[in-house]
């Protein structure tokens, strides 16, 4: 029987309390930004992906829904 080989789980950290990244850069009008945490097609791409933690996660979506509004960010690809 062969052994099984574990995978290496990189461990996930949020760029935001590590102070790599400044909460700053978490606005509406920073929309080149905001794509990193958007889907070719348009859907927010989860913290379990990211690593965001809750509390960005949800002023990432605020904001990132903000941009859609203003039609910064497209809603979906086929626009």
């Amino acid at each position: 029987m062969a052994a099984r080989r574990v995978q290496g789980n990189k461990r996930k950290y949020c760029p935001f309390s590590s102070k790599k990244i400044p909460v700053e850069f978490i606005d509406y009008k920073n929309f080149r930004f905001l794509r990193k945490y958007i889907t070719e097609t348009g859907k927010i791409v989860p913290s379990r992906i990211t690593g965001v933690k809750n509390i960005y996660q949800h002023m990432l979506a605020r904001e990132i829904k903000y941009a859609r509004f203003l039609a910064l960010i497209p809603y979906c690809d086929r626009h």
